[in-house]
């Protein structure tokens, strides 16, 4: 059956929701439902760049420490009170930035993607480190935290947004050259050359426009506190590449589509929301992220060999 991962992946959705629905009423009740929506909004926007370069047989283990570094970027401007538009449109160019470098060492210089984006996130967290010792970003402009809006009208903005991007990149992959480009790519480099495409414009490209996403993530999640940490993006490589994986990219590449990306999204952040609701120790959820990325690698490799 042509989409059994993602059917089996809202079946497992659905059961997990009625368990909480009949163990924790009050999952539901007090609002916890709709903060994890809310909090796995930014999750969402970066695990559609994710997507894209998987599919085209990349990764980015940077993504964390990009989004840090546009989170800060974004909260610098805001507490120097630089207009909204200028501040996303700094954070969402910060990003672009950082995935071009990828992008240019990975499409242009030929390297390993996994071993390019462990430096830069290397370079990334280091940089952070040093610029800002620790120390949050304070005293940000009063249109900053929830875009200035009220937090209910703030979250609601949030999710709407996640929402928008998702279709119009589902549109994107589905009906423009460009989107089929990426799957081609994936699928096999060399024949997607032969028939006239840039393999290597087109892994430039994924890894920018990721970049960007980024960026967006990086406001999205940085405007829901008072104050911005130079560590807000620490660990979201885990949650975004298990997410995408979870719901049928293949590591390989050529094979995904954005609603698994979505249904893994919500799975995973139902889990670990779940998982802080009933008390469980936060690092299951860590071990539970990296058991599914093994799971999907194994899992993999054993359909390309049969």
């Amino acid at each position: 059956m042509k989409y059994l991962r993602e059917i089996s992946i809202a079946v497992a959705y659905g059961a997990l929701l009625l368990v909480l629905r009949i163990e924790r009423p009050d999952f539901y009740t007090n609002g916890q439902f709709w903060k994890t929506l809310v909090y796995s909004a930014p999750i969402l926007v970066a695990a559609i760049g994710m997507t894209l370069v998987i599919i085209a047989r990349e990764i980015d283990i940077s993504i964390g420490w990009q989004l840090s570094v546009c989170a800060i970027v974004a909260a610098v401007l805001s507490q120097h009170g630089y207009a909204l538009p200028v501040v996303v449109a700094a954070a969402m160019l910060t990003g672009a930035a950082l995935g071009a470098v990828n992008g240019s060492l990975v499409a242009g210089l030929g390297l390993p993607s996994i071993v390019v984006t462990l430096a830069t996130m290397a370079i990334l967290r280091e940089s952070l480190r040093w610029l800002r010792g620790g120390e949050a970003v304070r005293n940000l402009f009063d249109n900053f935290e929830w875009f200035g809006l009220s937090q209910a009208e703030g979250e609601r903005l949030i999710v709407g947004i996640a929402i928008g991007l998702l279709l119009v990149f589902l549109f994107a992959m589905r009906y423009l050259r460009a989107g089929r480009t990426v799957y081609a790519v994936g699928s096999d480099a060399e024949a997607a050359r032969l028939a006239g495409i840039r393999p290597k414009r087109v892994v430039f490209n994924v890894f920018t426009l990721m970049g960007a996403l980024v960026g967006v993530a990086a406001v999205l999640k940085a405007v829901q506190d008072a104050t911005v940490e130079p560590v807000l993006g620490r660990d979201l490589e885990l949650q975004v590449i298990s997410a995408v994986v979870v719901g049928g990219a293949a590591i390989s590449g050529g094979r995904g589509n954005l609603i698994g990306t979505l249904l893994g999204v919500l799975l995973l952040g139902t889990i670990g929301s779940a998982f802080l609701f009933l008390h469980v120790d936060a690092a299951w959820e860590k071990a539970l992220q990296g058991a599914i990325i093994l799971v999907a690698v194994a899992t993999d490799a054993l359909g390309r060999k049969r």
